[in-house]
């Protein structure tokens, strides 16, 4: 082994190894990366060390260790000016006896599997449309353009805290300078393309020198590169063709040395969001929608022939289809494949949905619950508008942040509020989260100190912006959180009630019982008196709720409880099946727990709850007479959906729950 190919085992190592701290994991592999991208000719020796590391999962079985491995290796190859053939077919094949493994990894695989395969037939192919997909660069011939837009929650990103976070988005990519990406794009594809036939400082030299013409090769690099997709024989000379071309227009003499220029992965454009008005969310991406429809006329861009090239072969919208011809489909006919896939995977490559809305909230568990009102106000507004559902895939993301310290509660105060509930429950799911994602819940909040600390002078570090880089191009497997809808009747308005929906959590409290408990906290001589009307505080309330048995036969049942309030959870670490409803009742030998999908609470006496949504605060409704949970529904009209297989078997079936799930992406996802 060479001392670059040690050093680079000792680095994976470190990232795999269960000693390390999540926190840590997620800045080792964030300095891996930047060493790659800082020396581009590490990157085969970095690829040649996590293929061993993979080969050897497969042998020992440590499966914990495949998705972090995936991503490391997708993500370098993008990164990567040029690795070898045999090599990336070597990675191929790895992938591809992944295919009998279990979800998520057949399903990262099998999605990694047609970008590998696209870079090995185009060279430089997954750096080009990632740039021009993240960057908007206007061009003939592949159209896909993706937004990012990032909400921050007020109630937890202020002051120079959320001024920080965007300067630290926004600066490290700005929006207009175009002419930097298209620089790059010709860079990066003439040097993976040519190889020893291109001199980097040279070409680098040369672009900087070309005014009107950069505009001319841009287009024709991008063309090249598209029919190189379905015929490659003829890409090398074009190339060849494009580069002297390049040299000639300015006035640069070609120069035989091997030597490469570095050409980066720059990050996508971010618009950054103070979230203080929910319609925000939907008018950006109507703008979106509305803008990509001013750019090209649908009969255009939905023309046969690039409709064809766009769905079969995009990196950027889920598998490629390229895959399903690949080697006459013999992994797809596979019974071991079909059996671990599911189908709808497989037809998400079908999608005409080429442009892609990234929406990343920052916050707390309220930012999800808010995130969970609009994203149900979408869906409606989504049906009645056939040109954004149809042309906008629409990704969401998650980067929870909390302006409360984080403790370790005892088991006896576990029902007192955690506002990163959602966040501590896709950490456990998916461990590469809690790595990378999670651990930034305690970066952002010293971004503010670290900003002001240093002098406008001095090198900005875009830890931040390349974390959010990574989840936004590797974090694409969905986890799915059920949505409820909650219907609040308000006391003396009998016809008048109010629609809600909750992801995660509902507290209905009796306002004196509320009171006697903030009074409990502080120390005085009447604590014991507190504590006794506590005893004796609550009402009586009807309940009556769909109890699932284990044959999964329903039935109602009723019941009255002597109650002070009521903690109703949708995540629990059993399942996302059920809702559990805890009582908080004042004889502690009473039944307090139930779980259900359906439940009604009404209170018999005079008295009225204060109920909270989502714990938040901005969220609360008094004089609460009766709440009533069910599943939400999903607004947009969903027909079963029809495919055939590579066999001409028809597989028909309802793939949408009936509770409207909101999905969160991570870099495992789960079954739905």
């Amino acid at each position: 082994m060479s001392s670059v190919d040690s050093t680079m085992y000792n680095s994976i190592r470190a990232i795999l190894t269960q000693a390390s701290s999540s926190c840590n994991k997620g800045m080792l592999r964030w300095t891996l990366h930047k060493k790659v991208e800082n020396q581009p000719s590490k990157s085969i020796s970095l690829v040649r060390v996590l293929v061993k590391e993979l080969e050897k999962v497969e042998l020992l079985d440590h499966n914990m260790h495949i998705i972090p491995l995936l991503h490391t290796i997708f993500y370098v190859i993008i990164q990567s000016g040029h690795i070898p053939e045999n090599l990336q077919k070597r990675v191929y094949e790895c992938f591809k006896r992944l295919l009998t493994h279990p979800e998520p990894y057949c399903a990262i695989a099998l999605r990694y599997m047609g970008s590998i395969k696209m870079e090995l037939i185009t060279p430089g192919a997954l750096y080009v449309r990632r740039v021009i997909a993240e960057h908007s660069l206007r061009n003939n011939h592949f159209p896909q353009q993706e937004k990012v837009l990032v909400f921050a929650d007020p109630a937890v990103l202020s002051g120079p805290l959320w001024q920080g976070v965007r300067a630290d988005l926004e600066l490290a990519c700005p929006s207009s300078d175009t002419l930097t990406k298209k620089r790059l794009v010709l860079l990066h594809s003439l040097q993976t393309g040519l190889l020893k036939a291109c001199h980097g400082p040279t070409l680098t030299q040369a672009l900087e020198d070309l005014d009107e013409d950069l505009e001319h090769f841009f287009q024709e690099v991008v063309l090249a590169l598209e029919q190189s997709i379905e015929n490659h024989d003829q890409y090398p000379t074009k190339l060849q063709k494009i580069y002297s071309e390049i040299l000639r227009a300015a006035n640069q003499d070609p120069k035989t040395e091997d030597i490469h220029s570095t050409a980066p992965l720059p990050s996508p454009v971010i618009n950054f969001h103070i979230w203080t008005n929910e319609e925000e969310l939907w008018n950006e991406l109507e703008n979106f929608s509305v803008n990509l429809s001013d750019q090209k006329p649908m009969e255009q861009e939905y023309d046969e022939d690039v409709s064809r090239r766009v769905s079969v072969l995009s990196v950027d919208s889920g598998i490629g289809k390229d895959l399903l011809n690949t080697e006459n489909g013999e992994e797809m006919k596979s019974p071991a494949f079909r059996g671990k896939v599911k189908p709808e995977d497989i037809m998400a490559s079908e999608s005409e949905q080429n442009h892609t809305a990234r929406v990343v909230v920052m916050g707390d568990d309220r930012v999800l619950g808010r995130l969970a009102k609009v994203y149900h106000h979408i869906r409606k507004r989504a049906a009645k508008h056939i040109l954004f559902s149809k042309r906008v895939k629409l990704e969401i993301y998650y980067i929870p942040v909390t302006d409360e310290p984080v403790i370790n509660l005892p088991e006896s105060t576990s029902q007192v509020r955690d506002m990163l509930s959602v966040a501590s429950f896709l950490g456990k799911i998916d461990p590469w989260y809690e790595s990378n994602i999670n651990s930034l819940g305690t970066v952002i909040p010293k971004l503010a100190v670290t900003k002001s600390s240093h002098s406008s002078s001095s090198e900005p570090n875009h830890f931040l912006v390349d974390v959010l880089s990574y989840y936004l191009r590797c974090g694409c497997q969905p986890i799915h959180l059920p949505l409820y809808s909650v219907k609040i009747s308000i006391s003396g308005q009998d016809d008048i009630h109010v629609e809600e929906i909750i992801v995660c959590h509902l507290e209905a409290e009796l306002p004196d019982f509320k009171t006697l408990k903030e009074n409990l906290k502080q120390e005085g001589s009447n604590r014991r008196r507190i504590r006794k009307s506590l005893e004796n505080c609550g009402a009586v309330v009807s309940v009556n709720y769909t109890k699932v048995s284990l044959s999964k036969h329903e039935f109602v049942k009723g019941m009255s409880v002597m109650t002070n309030g009521v903690v109703i959870s949708t995540i629990s670490e059993k399942d996302l099946d059920f809702l559990t409803v805890n009582f908080d009742s004042p004889n502690s030998k009473s039944f307090t727990e139930i779980r259900t999908q359906n439940i009604s609470i009404q209170i018999l006496e005079d008295k009225t709850f204060d109920v909270c949504i989502d714990k938040d605060s901005r969220r609360t409704y008094t004089n609460v007479k009766r709440i009533e949970i069910t599943p939400c529904l999903d607004p947009v009209n969903c027909p079963q959906i029809v495919s055939k297989s590579t066999e001409g078997e028809t597989f028909q079936s309802n793939y949408f729950s009936k509770i409207l799930p909101l999905p969160i992406n991570t870099f495992a996802g789960i079954n739905h």
